[in-house]
C-alpha cells in the first residue's frame, strides 16, 4: 500500500464505488497500472490517495463484507 498526498497528479480515470450513499460519501477508484488500483474520497479530489494491489484491495473488501475489517 502506498500513500499519494495528493491525488489529483495521478493520471487515472475515477469512478464511484456502486456502493456509494447518496449523502456523498462517496470513494473513488481509479486503475493505475495492471496490477494496481488508487481509491480516494470523492470529495477531496485533491487530497490523499490510497494506492493498493488488486489482491490487497480485493482482500480489504472481503474482510470489511465479512465484518472482520
Amino acid at each position: 500500500m502506498t500513500t499519494i498526498p495528493n491525488a489529483s497528479i495521478l493520471s487515472v480515470t475515477w469512478w464511484k464505488s456502486s456502493a456509494s450513499g447518496a449523502q456523498s460519501d462517496c470513494v473513488e477508484c481509479g486503475i493505475v497500472s495492471a496490477d494496481a488500483v488508487a481509491v480516494r474520497d470523492s470529495k477531496n479530489p485533491t487530497g490523499p490517495a490510497v494506492v493498493f494491489t488488486r489482491g490487497a484491495l480485493s482482500a480489504m473488501v472481503g474482510a470489511v463484507a465479512a465484518g472482520t475489517l
